[in-house]
Order: C-alpha cells, then structure tokens, then sequence
C-alpha cells in the first residue's frame, strides 16, 4: 500500500468528518487521522486519500465543501 497523503487539515472533528463523508460520497476512500493530544486538546484532525486520488479530492474540497 502506497504511504496516503494529506488533503485537509482542521482542528474541528465535525469539519474533518464532513471532508471524509463528502468525499467517501464521490468514490474516493478516505481515512481520518486524530492527531489531537487528549490531556491538552492541542492538535489537529487529517484527511487523507491516496497518493492517485490527491488532485481529485482537492478539487472536490475546494468546489463542493464550504463551511460558513
């Protein structure tokens, strides 16, 4: 298995959720990566994708997802 890369990065688990759903919804399988400290909730969540989907997910982040 190829080493999966970064697409999205967020200190909210609820935004880092919809990112995965969003893009699990066009075919693209995504994992979610906790890299939050429990004891001082200093840290952040990831998505990522693999190394062949990269550009695909980026442009469905940046065209179909908006949180305002």
């Amino acid at each position: 298995m190829k080493k999966w890369i970064n697409v999205y990065k967020s200190d909210n688990q609820y935004r880092a959720e919809i990112v995965k759903a969003v893009l699990e919804d066009n075919d693209l399988p995504a994992v979610l990566v906790n890299k939050k400290d429990r004891i001082y909730h200093l840290g952040y969540y990831e998505v990522h994708v693999s190394p062949d989907d990269v550009w695909k997910a980026l442009k469905i982040i940046s065209d179909d997802i908006t949180f305002e």
